[in-house]
């Protein structure tokens, strides 16, 4: 019988998924604070029908590094 990880499939091209702000606040290693401070400064959310936000994880990157490139600037 095959197991649930058998049974995987990769998504269909286009999709990506879509990470939780429990989710992007361990992946940077960060607090809620810090996170709903990089949210007040522009960084992007996904439009989401349920509760609670989403984030796409190639969208926080690119933002991190322009945000990055700006305060290194000034």
């Amino acid at each position: 019988m095959p197991t649930k990880s058998d049974r995987r499939v990769p998504l269909p091209a286009g999709l990506v998924p879509l990470l939780t702000q429990k989710e992007l606040e361990t992946y940077y290693g960060v607090s809620d604070y810090t996170l709903l401070r990089w949210i007040e400064a522009g960084m992007p959310e996904e439009p989401f029908a349920g509760r609670g936000r989403r984030f796409n994880l190639a969208k926080c990157e690119a933002w991190h590094a322009a945000h990055q490139q700006l305060a290194a600037t000034a």
